[in-house]
């Protein structure tokens, strides 16, 4: 697979300089940060939740873990986990698993946590399990201007 169209497309319109790195296929966005030699704190990974009003997507570095409790008070919603069989539709041009952290690309409401914001440089899922793209710390705050930004994570 090569990037999401939604991601080049979400790229584009908003004029963002970014590079496309390859490294061998992993499962997750700190096994693709260990394989690029590359500290996973600048690595964005998406985590989605829901609930009856449906999905919310949090990005937290790839070595961090969402607090659920602490997102659910934040956003004062009772969230849990998405599960992955109910993603597809929404992230149709993504391989399973390898969801970019571009919730407004998607449509989906989006909260990042403050440990990404100031980083130099971020990288994140492409679509798939084979490519990073990599931009400047302030141009992943502007793709991700429409979000919120809080504290959130472990």
């Amino acid at each position: 697979m090569s990037i999401a169209k939604t991601v080049v497309d979400c790229l584009q319109r908003d004029r963002i300089s970014y590079d496309v790195l390859a490294h061998p296929r992993t499962v997750s966005p700190r096994e693709a940060a260990q394989s690029m030699h590359i500290s996973a704190d600048c690595v964005a990974k998406a985590v989605v939740l829901t609930d009856s009003r449906g999905y919310v997507m949090a990005v937290v570095p790839a070595n961090r873990y969402v607090s659920v409790k602490a997102l659910c008070r934040k956003l004062r919603r009772k969230l849990a986990l998405a599960r992955e069989e109910g993603l597809f539709p929404v992230f149709r041009d993504c391989e399973r698993g390898a969801i970019p952290p571009l919730g407004p690309a998607y449509g989906i409401q989006t909260i990042v946590d403050d440990s990404l914001v100031g980083q130099p440089e971020v990288y994140f899922e492409a679509g798939d399990h084979e490519e990073l793209i990599r931009v400047s710390g302030e141009q992943f705050v502007a793709l991700l201007r429409e979000a919120r930004y809080g504290h959130f994570s472990h």
